[in-house]
């Protein structure tokens, strides 16, 4: 081999061996199953064969949930020598989720730790949530999680129309051919043959019309109490959405705004003309094709209606309800009906 040679393939051979290992390991790790892959690594652990005496659970980001809302779990098992090893995720620690069994109660815990609580109140009203932990290995190491329901956040309604679908853009027009190309020798000159024309841009779609926003239908009450909620309903034609708010902190955002019409699509360009053939004399060039024409925008979908019903009890507390019904060109629709009287209890 040639010296020079084989000093390339020292320096260069080995890096490059042990860049690709380090890529193939960063691709396994990227598969699905790595878990076990990063156990080998230890970079993960499972507590099956763990001598684990104590654990411990919680729930982060924060302690509490909303209706909707999620989680995860954090997990803290303590060894017989006292070592704590914590969970992934926002734990920050080593322990793999597959090392538990969850038995929940009113809300959901997936295989990664993932808490959610059901967005529908009723569901949780009244009730406390619960998680049951138990250890692989280890049944009688187990840990019990309540979790506070909590309404104090911003809740939304969304019955607003959908945005219309952009329109396609035109395709662009082929360029000529250039033409043949004659003879520029003064004894025997031939001229040039023209370039052809370039052709059209096709024209792009329009843009297609935004859905009309929904005509719905809100029910206000009070739930009183040591701590009152507000108890709400919304409805259209098609579905329902239940609310607790808490009148301290939380809101409800309500909309039925039509959609946005659709933006057209952009012409496609011309085709260039084709160069004409060099010569004695040199044809001409080809015309250039035309632009297509733009699409035209979609209409704009109209704002939807509010018609709302409020208990006189729940009056004060209104203004933590906002109500938005604007068309898609954000004009503002009819104004919500608000009667006050007497809502009784939604469920």
């Amino acid at each position: 081999m040639d010296p020079a040679r084989a000093a390339r393939v020292r320096l260069v051979g080995p890096g490059f061996r042990v860049g690709s290992a380090s890529l193939a390991m960063l691709a396994l790790l990227g598969l699905a199953g790595c878990e076990s892959i990063a156990v080998g690594l230890h970079l993960r652990m499972r507590l099956d064969h763990v001598p684990v005496t104590r654990l411990a659970a919680a729930l982060a980001p924060q302690p509490a949930l909303s209706p909707g809302g999620r989680g995860r779990l954090v997990i803290l098992a303590t060894t017989g020598d006292g070592r704590q090893l914590a969970t992934v995720g926002p734990g920050h620690g080593k322990v793999l989720f597959d090392s538990f069994t969850f038995d929940a109660q009113v809300v959901q815990v997936k295989a990664n730790g993932i808490v959610s609580l059901p967005q529908d109140p009723r569901v949780s009203d009244g009730r406390v949530p619960h998680v049951h932990v138990t250890t692989l290995g280890h049944p009688d190491v187990v840990a019990d999680l309540e979790i506070p329901v909590r309404y104090d956040v911003a809740f939304a309604a969304h019955f607003s129309g959908r945005d219309g679908f952009p329109g396609a853009d035109g395709a662009n027009g082929f360029d000529g051919t250039a033409g043949t190309p004659g003879s520029i020798d003064l004894s025997n000159p031939s001229a040039g043959g023209n370039g052809s024309d370039g052709s059209d841009g096709g024209d792009g779609f329009n843009g297609g019309d935004g859905e009309r926003g929904q005509a719905i239908h809100v029910w206000v009450t009070l739930r009183a109490g040591t701590h009152p909620l507000l108890q709400v309903r919304v409805a259209s034609i098609t579905r329902e959405q239940f609310f607790l708010v808490d009148p301290e902190g939380g809101t409800l955002s309500i909309d039925a705004n039509g959609g946005a019409g659709g933006r057209g699509g952009s012409g496609g360009r011309g085709g260039h003309g084709g160069a004409g053939g060099i010569g004695w004399p040199s044809g001409l060039s080809g015309h250039d094709g035309r632009n297509g024409s733009d699409g035209h925008r979609g209409n704009d979908g109209a704002a939807g209606t509010i018609a709302m019903e409020v208990d006189a009890r729940a009056q004060p507390f209104i203004g933590r309800i906002q109500l938005s019904n604007k068309s898609g060109s954000g004009k503002p629709g009819a104004s919500p009906e608000v009667h006050v009287g007497t809502v009784a209890a939604l469920w």
